[in-house]
């Protein structure tokens, strides 16, 4: 049998197994079905980001910078084909071999599933199922192709078809269970039809908080743009007549609200620059937005939160914690419950129907999206997700700078250009911004107006410049006094720390 046709059989039969424990994952999850995460690929790619060390997650994160999730599964696919493929090549000569060999990976997947969070028994059958299937296409190809090896023209044909009809029914499958997965009509009808709750206070922006600077970054991002690091390769798809928020723990009563009700509470409007903790010096992963929604104080106060509690363990519908000091989430600052983002229901992506948005933490212990569970805890009992994994379990916002005009390896004409960023330091504000050229004499930006501490702030120096190459740093200060330092250190694991430093060349 040619190595070639041999190859084909295994990733023939992974691609089938693939779709049909998708279809059937799908069908039991629209059912209510599953508790966990019935996919064996969704599964697996979550073990492993799971798994993943703080030194790998920021070098996909920079690598990759949004895209990661795109390049694990594109990764996940290529290393199943390549494992199909000799799959194939050993089983053509020693079936038993490649059978046990399949078997094998089939078990992974079902050890993965096991291991999800919320999974029962019933979420193993998509993977058991899946994996008996392809365990047949596999016996069928193999034998079609040894007779095709050794036939006429008319069994080599009877392989490829039979090859191309289990590679087509894996896709489509595949394909009609992404379609079904996640419950996703249903959660775009009920996020169509929502009108967003009006703040008693809106938040006004003064014209003069966005500069007059071509490439400057807007003070306020739009939805589309705003950046997304989560944990979940599958956004969730949830539906507002299905989702809870239960608060337990610590606290003299349990207290559990739905959309209805959380709806029917006062909103408030709050400016907040949210950011993720594996930003780089001068990176993009953060953004300005207006949040509308329940202060997390008002429900933490129903609840009563008991004496020696300290941290609240949010829950994420996909199983993610955060851990956010409760004396953060019970003062005056607007940490809320946030229902929209710039005048709009939450896109998908970034947390509909509900999440948490809180002033002054990095997002990996206190942005929790798709939030379903608030457990009143203490530091000592519990740990967030990334806590373990490497990174503090308290994560205030670190006082930086960037800039965003001129870009590094820009070639600018000898006259006066704009220098201009933002500079953040959220819940404490920003008191100034210098900027230095070469090794000259630090020199005060102007700031633009600054309607929060909260958000994020502008800022621009006119610089006349002059031929040759030069390199140009900033640095800010907050209202405490505080300059950000020189030193830099990576993201983990408390956040990035040091000067944005570009280089332009002046013709």
């Amino acid at each position: 049998m040619k190595r070639s046709w041999s190859a084909s059989v295994g990733v023939e039969a992974g691609v089938f197994t693939v779709g049909v424990a998708t279809l059937l994952a799908a069908l039991m999850t629209s059912q209510g079905l599953a508790g966990g995460t019935p996919s064996p690929l969704l599964a697996v790619g979550g073990a492993f980001v799971d798994r993943t060390p703080p030194w790998l997650k920021d070098f996909a994160i920079a690598t990759f910078g949004t895209h990661d999730k795109v390049a694990l599964i594109v990764g996940m696919a290529l290393f199943l084909i390549a494992v199909c493929a000799v799959i194939g090549i050993v089983g053509a000569r020693r079936p038993t071999a490649g059978m046990v060999a399949f078997g094998f990976f089939g078990a992974i997947g079902m050890l993965a599933v096991a291991t999800r969070p919320h999974s029962g028994t019933l979420d193993l059958l998509p993977t058991v199922i899946g994996t008996a299937a392809g365990l047949w296409a596999l016996s069928t190809l193999w034998q079609r192709a040894a007779e095709g090896a050794q036939g006429n023209a008319l069994d080599r044909r009877r392989f490829l078809m039979g090859g191309a009809g289990f590679t087509l029914a894996g896709i489509a499958a595949a394909t009609l269970g992404q379609s079904l997965g996640q419950g996703a009509r249903q959660a775009a009808q009920s996020r169509s039809v929502i009108r967003v709750p009006k703040a008693a206070k809106p938040v006004v922006i003064p014209g003069a908080a966005q500069l007059d600077v071509k490439g400057i970054t807007p003070y306020i991002m739009p939805n589309a743009d705003f950046y997304r690091i989560d944990t979940a390769l599958v956004v969730p798809q949830l539906d507002t007549a299905g989702w809870s928020l239960k608060v337990h723990g610590m606290v003299d009563q349990e207290v559990t609200i739905n959309w209805a009700i959380l709806l029917s509470k006062p909103m408030q409007d709050s400016l907040v620059t949210l950011m993720c903790v594996s930003n780089e010096v001068g990176g993009n992963l953060t953004g300005n937005a207006v949040w509308t929604g329940w202060p997390v104080r008002e429900l933490l106060k129903m609840a009563g939160p008991k004496a020696g509690a300290d941290m609240v363990l949010s829950t994420s519908s996909d199983g993610w914690t955060a851990g956010t000091p409760l004396s953060v989430l019970t003062d005056d600052r607007n940490a809320l419950l946030a229902v929209a983002m710039n005048g709009q229901p939450l896109p998908f992506e970034h947390g509909f129907p509900v999440r948490m948005v809180v002033p002054g933490l990095y997002g990996y212990v206190s942005a929790t999206k798709w939030v379903t569970e608030l457990k009143v805890t203490s530091f000592a009992q519990d740990q967030g997700y990334w806590t373990p994994r490497g990174w503090s379990e308290r994560g205030p916002v670190k006082t930086e700078s960037r800039i965003d005009v001129p870009r590094s390896g820009d070639r600018v004409s000898a006259a006066k250009v704009a220098v201009a960023g933002i500079a953040w330091a959220q819940h404490r504000g920003i008191k100034a911004v210098e900027v230095r050229v070469d090794n000259g004499p630090w020199q005060l930006a102007r700031l633009a107006d600054e309607p929060s501490i909260d958000s994020w702030r502008q800022w621009v120096l006119p610089w006349q410049a002059a031929t040759g190459s030069h390199t140009i740093t900033v640095r800010a200060t907050d209202t405490e006094g505080v300059t950000q330092t020189p030193t830099q250190v990576p993201p983990a694991p408390d956040g990035a720390t040091g000067w944005h430093t570009i280089t332009v060349n002046v013709d």
